[in-house]
């Protein structure tokens, strides 16, 4: 079946997983009003199912949560825009590198991008780091990295392309929700 269609399902089999569980515990599912916060799972479920951060990998000594905080999401919108991401950059990196590094690549920059984010938080410098967080952005830009890497090396127009289309993409994401 593959990798992609593991991280689209599973992370999205999770996001449910916690914000029914959030909602069990009587969470505003409308997020406080704002619509980047709506549906959005609460913090003392997201630290329960291996959020990362600052406060669950050096206060707590939750260490596997450098594993687990790429499978779980902050908000509707959050999920959204990663697995978009995550199904455009996947199989393009999977098809270079070949199934199994494309795993180790989606691995080791999530653990890199998490244990970055909570050293830098446990610092607490504006701007960098966290208190707590999740989500698939670290590894998604391991994968994006793997891709400009091969399109340097190698001289391909993939890249070209891909990073026309990502070009766009946040362009149209400035504009949906400017600031």
């Amino acid at each position: 079946l593959g990798f992609v269609p593991l991280i689209v399902y599973g992370c999205s089999a999770l996001y449910v997983v916690a914000l029914l569980m959030s909602l069990a515990r009587g969470a505003n599912p409308l997020g406080g009003g704002s619509p980047l916060n709506m549906l959005s799972p609460s913090s003392g479920i997201q630290v329960l199912l291996g959020a990362s951060g600052a406060l669950p990998f050096f206060q707590m000594g939750m260490w596997w949560t450098v594993l687990s905080a790429g499978w779980l999401h902050g908000s509707i919108l959050h999920i959204f825009f990663n697995m978009m991401w995550v199904r455009n950059v996947g199989p393009a990196t999977a098809e270079l590198y070949g199934g199994p590094r494309m795993v180790i690549i989606y691995t080791i920059a999530s653990v890199t991008g998490f244990l970055l984010s909570s050293f830098l938080g446990l610092f607490r410098l504006p701007l960098f780091g966290a208190g707590l967080t999740v989500g698939a952005s670290a590894p998604i830009f391991g994968l994006f990295g793997a891709l400009m890497y091969y399109g340097r090396r190698s001289g391909s127009s993939l890249i070209h392309s891909e990073a026309k289309g990502y070009a766009v993409a946040i362009f149209a994401f400035g504009l949906i929700f400017p600031g």
